[in-house]
């Protein structure tokens, strides 16, 4: 009889112990097929997020190399903006705007006469420059030729000469610029009752000045200009 209870209790705790084997063996099948699946979508889902930031980088990039060449093309027109300035404050490009006209020709008198006048002095030329700067002029040419800071007025060989170019035929032109048309009427103003222009009566001349003009030309300035005793600044050095 104690054989038999033995026997039975035996059994019962073998089959329960092949029982529980049996739960714990089938538990983790089941667990580990649904986690494959579910690590499967995570990964997709991954994939196409990593996708998504690629295409966000990319079009940054895209968006980066547009940035860079508008900037580097909005400087480069800055600097040609910036050297059209300084070519038009120096002289080097033709410019237009509001002015006038004084023409030289020979007086009235001289001409009744019959006498002709070949030249004038340089020294007439440059009362009347000082004049018209100090009156408002912005721009001269004289005879089709640019003043700019460096031009020389000065007689050679007995010919009076702008930067080189002789001044040997009369009548000729003095087209001034000024800032606006107010300026250029009171430049006009003023000239009228000039001590300068009174003085080209002395050298048998006269100067006829014209009504301001809206729209008058002046030439660019034709010859290179010469830069004397300045060096480039080196970066960094002393």
């Amino acid at each position: 009889m104690g054989n038999k209870v033995s026997f039975t209790l035996i059994t019962l705790i073998i089959g329960f112990m092949v029982a529980v084997q049996f739960q714990t063996v089938q538990e983790p099948v089941i667990r580990d097929t649904r986690d494959i699946w579910e690590l499967r979508e995570a990964i997709q889902n991954e994939n196409d997020a990593a996708g998504s930031l690629l295409q966000e980088l990319q079009s940054i990039n895209e968006k980066l190399e547009k940035y860079e060449t508008e900037r580097q093309t909005s400087q480069e027109q800055a600097l040609r903006e910036t050297l059209d300035e300084l070519k038009q404050e120096a002289g080097l490009l033709e410019k237009s705007g509001s002015g006038l006209v004084l023409t030289v020709e020979p007086s009235t008198e001289e001409v009744l006469l019959g006498v002709k006048v070949q030249s004038v002095s340089p020294e007439l030329l440059e009362r009347l420059i000082n004049e018209l700067n100090r009156y408002g002029a912005q721009d001269i040419s004289i005879d089709g030729h640019r003043l700019i800071n460096t031009s020389v007025i000065r007689d050679i060989n007995g010919e009076t000469k702008i930067d080189g170019y002789p001044i040997n035929s009369i009548p000729f032109e003095v087209k001034v610029l000024t800032l606006n048309q107010d300026k250029a009427e009171d430049l006009y103003n003023r000239m009228q009752v000039s001590r300068a222009i009174e003085d080209f009566f002395i050298d048998n001349l006269r100067v006829n000045i014209g009504p301001p003009m809206e729209n008058l030309t002046v030439p660019a300035y034709g010859d290179t200009i010469r830069v004397r005793h300045m060096e480039p600044v080196i970066e960094g050095g002393s």
